[in-house]
């Protein structure tokens, strides 16, 4: 199962040649693909040819093979990992028994809507991104967003085939919407509130790839754990890719970062507006806002939606192998932040219902990591300042504060004292105009803009100046 079949039309280690009805409906459903992928896909770089790194098979040697590909040309493909023979499902009602080869019917409707839901975030992330290219800040910055989209597109084609392959006509139906969706469609906007806001700017775009597709990957580790075998497997191989994303946030902003604190001790100044640089207050807005809208992407703080899709053994805990614990839940309480008589309070609930907090506190704590380094940045220069997480329940629209105006450090106000204070901390208008007139493109290899440092190394052993991209 590791080797990758170059020679189909749809490359794929799913032995899809021996489906023929599979095959065809895929088949129908890639041009469909293809044409999304003209219209919302990276604006203007179709002939343009990218140092990419493409999957020939699922195992370490194989799923990262780089070369020069044309972008009109990329191959999507379906690659699931390798199987673990005598596989068991680790948690939920059915613990202990083999995992399912194919859908439970009584679980048919849930399983479903996880996968579109899962489905749908993939190519938003790409019409939310798909014109950044025209402003990127050197070629190795264009590399790496040009990996993310087709990435992020072969991961919506992994969706699809779960769907056409488990789910018939159902399955067909809801891949056609896939395609139909548009992130901030008044109309039809995409699922999940975060993946309808814009991506203007690669500072937005590096707080994304941190905050937001570090939520992807806390949902894809849930669900890779899943019972549903096809669904485990294809998750566990999205997230190899999906750890270079979160590489490209975790980084970008790193750079953006030490650029800024270089521009401070050059010019003695905590403005570096005026030279160029985007001044550390502003990134703390940045941050809050990134934060606090993918916050909202794990739900409501207690759900009986992800108690039943635990219990039916559905979607698991982030590393629920190396938990210890019955893996029911049945008795076990977890510690909720909730809201009473307008303080926020922490009380003990059933660990069942809580397990969206418990996996959004898994995801705090690894946000947090990421804001340590970027401190420690800080610290060397000798600067005397700290990125901070805001409190979560800050700028909340899911669950629980929803309804409450809480500071970033976690009092609660007035709405209207809230919203007097608001430009302190989350980006202002001016921000937005300020950030964008720094995006100017940056085409010669190993040259950067202005407002962000280089890396400290190349991609895949290359050094920084290598020509990432190639323009015909």
């Amino acid at each position: 199962m590791s080797s990758v079949d170059y020679s189909e039309r749809i490359p794929n280690n799913v032995s899809l040649a021996h489906d023929r009805r599979l095959q065809r409906a895929l088949e129908q459903w890639q041009p469909h693909f293809l044409g999304w992928w003209r219209e919302m896909g990276p604006h203007g770089f179709d002939t343009s040819q990218v140092y990419l790194r493409t999957a020939v098979a699922v195992d370490a040697a194989g799923w990262a093979t780089f070369d020069y590909v044309r972008m009109a040309d990329y191959r999507w493909g379906i690659f699931l990992a390798e199987g673990e023979p005598g596989k068991a499902i680790e948690f939920g009602i059915h613990k202990g028994q083999p995992v399912w080869k194919e859908v439970p019917g009584d679980y048919r409707g849930a399983l479903r809507r996880l996968i579109v839901t899962q489905g749908d975030t993939e190519p938003a992330s790409v019409e939310q991104q798909r014109l950044l290219g025209g402003s990127c800040p050197s070629l190795y910055d264009l590399r790496n967003l040009f990996q993310i989209n087709v990435e992020e597109a072969r991961h919506l084609l992994a969706m699809v085939y779960l769907l056409q392959a488990y789910f018939g006509r159902d399955g067909r139906e809801e891949a056609e919407e896939l395609l139909n969706r548009r992130s901030g469609d008044s109309d039809k906007p995409r699922i999940l509130g975060a993946f309808n806001e814009p991506t203007p700017d690669w500072l937005a775009l590096y707080m994304f790839t941190f905050f937001t597709d570090r939520d992807g990957r806390f949902q894809l580790a849930s669900l890779a754990e899943s019972g549903f075998d096809p669904l485990s497997r294809t998750c566990r191989f999205m997230l190899t890719e999906e750890a270079h994303h979160m590489f490209v946030g975790d980084t970008g902003v790193g750079r953006v970062v030490k650029r800024t604190c270089e521009l401070m001790r050059e010019h003695d100044t905590d403005r570096v507006r005026p030279y160029g640089g985007i001044d550390l207050d502003l990134l703390q807005r940045y941050l809050n806002f990134h934060f606090s809208v993918s916050l909202d992407l794990f739900g409501s703080e207690l759900s009986t939606n992800a108690a039943n899709y635990y219990s039916m053994g559905l979607k698991g805990r982030f590393r629920e192998s190396q938990l210890e614990d019955d893996h029911r839940l049945q008795e076990s309480a977890y510690p909720v932040l909730e809201v009473e008589e307008g303080r926020l309070v922490t009380r003990e609930q059933p660990a069942l219902t809580a397990l969206n907090e418990r996996l959004r506190d898994n995801y705090v704590d690894d946000c947090q990591k990421g804001v340590d380094r970027w401190n420690r940045t800080i610290k060397a220069a000798g600067i005397d300042f700290e990125l901070k997480l805001p409190h979560r329940a800050f700028n909340r629209r899911i669950g629980r504060f929803a309804d409450l105006w809480v500071t970033p450090q976690g009092r609660v106000l007035e709405e209207a004292e809230w919203r007097r204070l608001q430009d302190q901390w989350l980006p202002t208008q001016a921000d937005r105009e300020l950030v964008l007139s720094l995006m100017h493109p940056v085409w010669q290899p190993g040259k950067f803009a202005g407002w962000i440092a280089p890396p400290l190394r190349g991609i895949n052993g290359r050094p920084i100046d290598f020509e990432y991209v190639r323009f015909d």
